[in-house]
């Protein structure tokens, strides 16, 4: 029987320091029935060249680099990259991160297993070299929607989608900041559940992610997303607000 197919979607916007080991990772999954979606948001760098260098030189036909002209940014990147999409399953990666070689397999016989529209997985944080810090996020067992506006521990570089529960309609992120947190918020107020699978699958990499590691920015999005994307009140927003930067914290320290 034929294995199905996954999407794998990343934007690349000046990766080109990271760009060639990102796609060694998912090069050497365990799972081999996979296409790679290099969305290549002209950049100022050479990550569009060193793509199709390494295409050229890996001759692998499951990775596609698509390209356009004009700058797109992330959330337009992903969105078209999902639109082009062929799987029956959809995973997001970014262009700095990094997957143990066990993560597409075991995170769709998690899926599988779970019947589930939307799974996330663990990670560990890395340093700007990929290497593990040793700082593990745990996850819980499932994230509802009343959960998820407390809780932001879904990271895009984990997640997996059965595109044929979730359409790609529903699966377009919104043009505002923490658009992926935003997408998480939109699926699960929906009535959907998240289920999350409590393994150290993945590396984030924070060295060089400017919004992450801006923390005074972090809180502005957050804030943005409780107010304009959810349209809380004050009062409403402060109390999530509250419950989030709690956690937040606990994840990086």
């Amino acid at each position: 029987m034929e294995q199905e197919l996954i999407s794998i979607v990343v934007p690349v916007y000046r990766a080109e320091r990271y760009i060639e080991e990102t796609m060694d990772c998912v090069r050497a999954q365990t799972y081999p029935h996979w296409e790679l979606l290099l969305v290549e948001d002209c950049g100022p760098d050479r990550s569009r060249e060193i793509i199709e260098q390494y295409i050229q030189r890996t001759g692998d036909t499951r990775i596609r680099m698509l390209t356009y002209s004009a700058n797109l940014g992330a959330a337009r990147a992903r969105n078209l990259g999902v639109n082009e999409a062929k799987g029956r399953y959809l995973a997001y990666l970014d262009a700095d991160d990094l997957w143990t070689p066990d993560k597409l397999e075991k995170e769709l016989a998690f899926l599988k297993e779970k019947q589930a529209a939307f799974v996330f997985t663990g990670y560990e944080f890395a340093d700007e070299n990929g290497k593990g810090t040793g700082k593990i996020v745990r996850v819980p067992a499932t994230i509802t929607y009343k959960e998820a506006l407390k809780n932001t521990t879904i990271f895009t570089s984990t997640v997996m989608f059965d595109m044929e529960q979730l359409s790609k309609e529903q699966l377009q992120m919104p043009q505002i900041k923490s658009e992926d947190t935003a997408l998480w918020w939109r699926i699960l107020r929906e009535g959907y559940v998240a289920c999350g699978l409590d393994q150290n699958l993945v590396k984030y990499r924070r060295a060089g992610k400017s919004l992450s590691s801006n923390k005074l920015e972090a809180l502005r999005r957050i804030w943005n997303l409780y107010r304009k994307a959810e349209g809380m009140s004050v009062p409403n927003s402060a109390w999530h607000f509250c419950f989030w930067a709690v956690r937040a914290v606990k994840r990086r320290v």
